[in-house]
């Protein structure tokens, strides 16, 4: 077996060791570790590999308190230290920046960061019915594999959701079609736990019984999904609460469905959402956009902040979301909202927008190359960008400092998902 010294860990948390002039990407290393790895792929510029053997270890690896690591693919650095992952995200983000963007930020943000388990209030598990393995399993897929895991318990989920994993294979096995029920959606919410079926053949009088109960002994909504997104219905409880998660700072409740996105790490959510107003500062008799705006996760607490605040979505049902949430906290007349694809951003479409003070910009992995492009010399003197893939976020950043003229203020990690290598993070631009 080939032996290596790992010099750093790349995006996907692998380290990085070389042989012959070839990167090779191993799984399950760590920086300064020297370690034997065995290569399941081999191109000619690179291998990914798995590691075999610790030779000698790195002072951050600490022993992965879950079970199924190593085998379930829902996360990849419980073998590191929580400050080392922190440490970890935030060489990524900087690498990209400066990599793929050739920018470096004037000032480096404290990372945010907390409790490492229990965070992920959404989760998509697959349902499959394996005879060789018992039956039915529950559960995120294994590494590198479309096979389910066979887990029992998920450190990472709610401790209230985890316990729900055994008695899931219990139920979807005892239906009339078990293999008909391809996947379990769970949302949590402040006081409510929703489990979303997808449901590919109508259920039986007896499906639909052993649902009801199952919601009953358990405390959690169910409801299906027979088709697209679009036929997401609720099931059994059907006037219970609503979903809603918190902003107690800004003194607000926003309420989603279970399909519709929210940020995964609730507490998370809260510090990420106090530095965003932090750099972006909003004042009474300001406008501000708020782009990419979701259910109003950013465009509520700058309107609490006595700002006025257009939000700008694609999908024209998280519009009507965020309207309904501005109106049961109050803040219908600094908010308005508009259904627009940003992807397809243009000069012209945000000129028809009016002047903006500020903006805060929150993309999808895609990042928002075309809606910076298109601020013109009348763009907004301050921009937060909350961005979920660095390597975007370093596209975007060189276009803002570069053809827009903006300073790279600063930037910094937002350690939304533990024990994964997921980088998110928030950067501040600006221009006078």
């Amino acid at each position: 077996m080939p032996v290596g010294i790992i010099e750093s860990l790349d995006h996907e948390g692998r380290g990085i060791t070389r042989l012959e002039g070839k990167t090779i990407f191993v799984e399950g290393a760590l920086p300064l570790e020297e370690v034997e790895y065995s290569s399941y792929r081999k191109k000619p510029s690179y291998e990914l590999a798995q590691t075999t053997r610790i030779l000698k270890a790195s002072g951050d690896r600490v022993t992965p308190a879950c079970p199924h690591f190593g085998v379930c693919g829902g996360c990849s650095m419980q073998h590191a230290d929580h400050a080392a992952q922190v440490a970890a995200k935030q060489r990524v983000l900087e690498d990209n920046l400066w990599h793929i963007g050739r920018v470096r930020p004037e000032q480096l943000y404290p990372p945010i960061y907390g409790s490492p388990w229990g965070y992920r209030h959404r989760a998509r598990l697959s349902a499959r019915l394996v005879p060789k393995k018992g039956g039915m399993l529950v559960g995120f897929h294994e590494r590198r594999s479309s096979y389910v895991a066979d887990m029992r318990v998920c450190l990472n989920l709610p401790q209230h959701v985890s316990d729900l994993l055994v008695p899931l294979r219990a139920l979807i096995g005892a239906f009339s079609a078990p293999d008909r029920m391809p996947q379990v959606e769970v949302a949590v919410g402040n006081s409510v736990t929703v489990l979303v079926f997808r449901v590919l053949e109508p259920l039986s009088a007896n499906d639909e019984s052993l649902l009801r109960e199952f919601g009953d002994r358990h405390a959690v909504q169910i409801w299906l999904q027979p088709k697209g997104p679009d036929t997401v219905h609720r099931f059994h409880l059907e006037h219970a609460a609503q979903l809603s998660y918190k902003l107690p700072e800004f003194e607000l409740e926003l309420f989603f469905s279970p399909t519709e996105f929210t940020q995964v790490n609730h507490a998370i959510n809260q510090v990420l959402v106090r530095r965003a107003m932090a750099l972006l500062a909003p004042q009474p008799g300001e406008r501000i956009a708020d782009m990419f705006c979701g259910l109003g996760n950013f465009t509520l607490p700058i309107a609490r902040l006595g700002a006025d605040v257009v939000g700008i979505e694609g999908s024209q049902a998280l519009v009507n979301r965020a309207a309904a949430n501005a109106a049961a906290n109050g803040l219908s007349e600094r908010t308005s909202f508009g259904v627009a694809n940003l992807f397809e951003a243009t000069v012209e479409s945000m000129a028809a927008l009016g002047h903006f003070d500020k903006m805060l910009i929150d993309p999808p992995r895609e990042g928002a190359i075309e809606l910076v492009k298109a601020l013109g010399t009348d763009g907004p003197r301050r921009i937060v960008y909350v961005s979920c893939s660095p390597s975007t976020l370093a596209r975007d950043a060189a276009v803002l400092t570069g053809q827009q003229g903006y300073r790279f203020r600063g930037a910094g990690v937002v350690n939304m998902f533990p024990n994964t290598s997921h980088v998110e993070s928030i950067a501040l631009f600006e221009r006078h």
